[in-house]
């Protein structure tokens, strides 16, 4: 009697099977890599904490609470802040934007006259006026300049638009940054899934792997001729791979819950865990790729961004061509100073500079002559409003491809799930019918701990399979502009 995993498969195609992690292609742990190195010095959680409740999060939960808690989307959204500012400024400019006040404060002798015949508002009229060392008073002096645009060719009206069309560029620019983020937590959501799975798996081969070893032992003790001493040692190095494999599956589960307690920001006192406890394909009915790509040209963020940038651009060529012309201001000006002991000059020609008032109100007229740079400054707007619309086109291109790429995963992923869901019915049934054959007697040992590892192996990859054919179908959701969050509401 012969054992399964040492005569009709060798220990790694066994290791493959009880622990996926190590020989799946998509390899989860270059999922969990990226995020471990950068969070997991911050944790500083301990395994176990008293009096810690438990919370079931649900998909949509996880990834908005994700999303409200993670760096990168508040870096993200620095940059519509920044735009939104920058439009805040040019609105600014419609209404007085060079407006100035400044005063000054001093303290200053008076003056004295010594002609009788001259009143305190003739003074200037005395050649031999001087200070009056003894006579102190405060100086105060303010003056006030504004200039108001009457009209400049549209060129304010311009500036405005095109910052306000640079603001919903910047807004898509971080709703397609966040699609990426989306999946990036979906993907951990699913991860978790599929660690518990994995774990489950992972006991059930550990019981059966005592099995077969109470079972080598047996017929060690029996002296069964059908088994060689090269049995045992080939088990005994597979039960030392099996440990490490073992402590390695523990390893990731335990890194995949403290990722979550991090991202979903909890103190200790709250344990998170997914709504449900086994990986499920999302229900999910394939289009065809019309559909997704007539969806994906009408909603993707980055399309939407581009169109936004084309119309800030154009309104940015109008108003760098509006210098060419003529613009029209109105200033205002106005001045007030007083020293009471410097007496206000009644003749309208002679100003005290210590004590007067004066008010101006008139049209200015600007012309920028500098017509080379300013021909330059309107050939580079262009510029930018080409490549702009370049950029469109671009991303069309990449979006198709990025498109036909995630479709092509999205049917492989599921025509693999149904098939392994046929498989796995086909092996429950073999080994049901293994085991009825050997309680009757006329079974062979071997066929029935082959098709057991059939089972297990093919639960492994329809687990795995689940796992992608949900990462699948969400970034083609992405790629086809779809709320990611619809997954959950199909």
């Amino acid at each position: 009697m012969e054992l399964f995993f040492l005569n009709n498969i060798d220990p790694a195609t066994f290791l493959r099977c009880i622990y996926p992690y190590y020989y799946n292609s998509y390899n989860m742990k270059h999922l969990y890599l990226s995020l471990i190195a950068a969070l997991i010095i911050q944790l500083g959680l301990s395994d176990h904490l008293s009096a810690q409740d438990t919370v079931r999060v649900s998909l949509p939960e996880f990834i908005e609470r994700g999303l409200e808690r993670s760096g990168q989307t508040a870096y993200l959204n620095n940059a519509v802040d920044l735009a939104e500012n920058r439009a805040d400024q040019a609105r600014n400019q419609r209404f007085l934007p060079r407006i100035e006040l400044s005063t000054q404060h001093g303290v200053i002798p008076g003056v004295v006259s010594q002609r009788d015949d001259l009143t305190a508002g003739e003074f200037y009229l005395d050649p031999n006026l001087s200070n009056d060392w003894e006579d102190w008073a405060i100086f105060t002096r303010a003056e006030l300049s504004a200039v108001q645009p009457i009209f400049t060719w549209g060129a304010i009206n311009s500036a405005i638009e095109a910052t306000e069309h640079a603001v919903r560029a910047a807004e898509f620019q971080f709703e397609a940054e966040k699609k990426e983020i989306e999946i990036q937590l979906l993907e951990l959501y699913y991860s978790y899934l599929l660690a518990l799975e994995m774990d489950r798996i992972l006991v059930d081969a550990e019981s059966q792997m005592r099995q077969v070893e109470r079972q080598l032992r047996e017929m060690e003790e029996d002296g069964d001729p059908d088994l060689k001493q090269s049995d045992i040692f080939k088990f005994e190095i597979f039960k030392a791979e099996f440990e490490v494999q073992r402590v390695e599956v523990q390893q990731s589960l335990d890194s995949v819950r403290r990722i979550w307690s991090y991202a979903l920001g909890s103190d200790g006192s709250v344990v998170f865990l997914p709504e449900q406890d086994f990986i499920e394909a999302v229900p999910f009915e394939l289009e065809p790729f019309s559909f997704y790509e007539a969806i994906a040209m009408d909603s993707r963020a980055e399309l939407r961004g581009a169109e936004a940038g084309i119309e800030a651009t154009s309104k940015s060529i109008d108003a760098v061509r509006s210098q060419n012309y003529p613009s029209l201001f109105l200033g205002l000006s106005g001045s007030y100073a007083n020293t009471p002991n410097r007496p206000r000059q009644t003749n309208p020609f002679i100003i005290n500079n210590t004590n007067y008032a004066s008010a101006a109100v008139g049209l200015s007229i600007r012309q920028n002559l500098n017509f080379l740079s300013t021909r330059t400054n309107v050939a580079r707007a262009e510029i930018e409003h080409r490549r702009v619309r370049n950029l469109k086109d671009a991303l069309s291109d990449g979006i198709t491809l990025e498109l036909n790429e995630r479709y092509r995963e999205a049917v492989v992923a599921q025509t693999k799930v149904r098939q392994l869901e046929e498989v796995l019915t086909i092996s429950r049934n073999w080994v049901r019918q293994e085991q009825l054959d050997y309680d009757f007697g006329f079974g062979e040992v071997d066929d029935l701990i082959e098709s057991v590892q059939k089972e297990l192996e093919t639960r492994v990859e329809l687990k795995q399979n689940v796992f992608e054919l949900n990462t699948k179908v969400a970034t083609l959701y992405k790629a086809a502009g779809i709320p990611i969050n619809q997954l959950s509401l199909n």
